[in-house]
């Protein structure tokens, strides 16, 4: 008789035969796989500025949101924190009632203006002059660019002697050709001219460098096109070089518009905003406030919108860069 384990079947699992083909993966498998690729593909810019943004984040974000909120306070210089007491719109309605902020205002945005406009017509002018190679450039630009490395306060002094009545070497030349002392810092009408004229010394250098440069970088095929056309210096200058340096020249002038408007030092040192109000920007009346006056929630709300002035301004010159650029491929092609 045949015994229980001769009767017991044993079951063994069946692998794939030799000439069977592998079982493919599931389709979403490696949708899945691609998916998440693409994702990383795409994060990965994002992850490495993870480090500038937290920089940013700390460095810039914070101190604006503690201005915004230090505008809302009651806080005298050398208060505590926890002492501040809220005082709503106080401090932005005194503002809007004090004529000396619409003063310094209008100072703000007639020096930012004039010495913007004048810096870039200078500093694009020399460079389209000295554009072509000339024996002793080299030396030139080092000579020129020197006034944009002078501190400001050392710039301010500079200044302040030069326009000083009683050994000034300007109002000694003026005697000299009879024209006889001139005001330049103890005049109103004066002196916000005399500020002018210091702050185009020391930053068309800046505006200079930078145009110097596009045009070196300017695509040779479209000034050789304009030439075989027929056009002269001038056509070529206005139609082809100024188009296709408008991005630079537009990325100067945002630059030196947002540091004219923080101008302080210079006109400290020359004038302190005098004589009255005549040169007292916004910046140089928001270092009153906050350390004269001891009004830090005042100079917060100045601030603020002295802030507001330069995002407006940055934004609209922004937006007409895009145009610009859009123009000036049109040219290039």
């Amino acid at each position: 008789m045949p015994t229980t384990a001769d009767q017991t079947t044993l079951h063994v699992p069946q692998g794939p035969a030799l000439g069977d083909a592998p079982s493919r993966p599931r389709p979403h498998t490696g949708r899945r796989a691609r998916r998440g690729k693409r994702l990383l593909n795409r994060s990965t810019p994002y992850l490495f500025l993870l480090p500038a943004l937290a920089f940013m984040g700390v460095g810039l974000l914070y101190p604006v949101c503690r201005s915004v909120w230090l505008s809302f306070q009651d806080w005298k210089l050398g208060m505590a924190p926890e002492s501040a007491v809220f005082s709503g719109w106080e401090n932005y309605l005194s503002l809007l009632r004090d004529p000396n902020v619409y003063t310094s205002t209008g100072v703000t945005l007639t020096f930012a203006f004039t010495v913007v406009v004048l810096e870039v017509l200078l500093g694009v002018a020399l460079a389209l002059l000295l554009e072509r190679p000339i024996r002793g450039m080299s030396l030139f630009r080092t000579v020129f660019i020197l006034p944009m490395m002078v501190a400001p306060v050392v710039v301010g002094l500079i200044w302040r002697f030069m326009y000083s009545e009683q050994f000034g070497i300007l109002n000694k030349i003026a005697k000299a050709v009879g024209i006889g002392g001139v005001p330049w810092l103890s005049s109103q009408e004066m002196a916000l001219t005399s500020v002018i004229i210091a702050d185009v010394w020391q930053w068309t250098p800046f505006i200079f460098i930078l145009a110097m440069a596009a045009l070196q970088s300017l695509p040779a095929s479209a000034i050789e096109a304009a030439r075989v056309d027929g056009a002269n210096t001038w056509q070529t200058i206005w139609h082809v070089k100024l188009p296709l340096m408008m991005p630079v020249i537009i990325i100067a002038t945002l630059l030196r518009l947002i540091d004219a408007f923080k101008v302080l030092e210079v006109i400290y040192i020359m004038t302190d905003g005098g004589p009255g109000l005549s040169t007292e920007i916004l910046s140089l009346h928001i270092y009153k406030t906050a350390f004269v006056s001891q009004q830090l929630g005042r100079a917060s709300a100045l601030s603020n919108l002295l802030l507001l002035i330069v995002l407006a301004l940055s934004v609209a010159l922004f937006v007409f860069s895009k145009a610009r650029e859009r123009q000036a491929r049109k040219v290039a092609m």
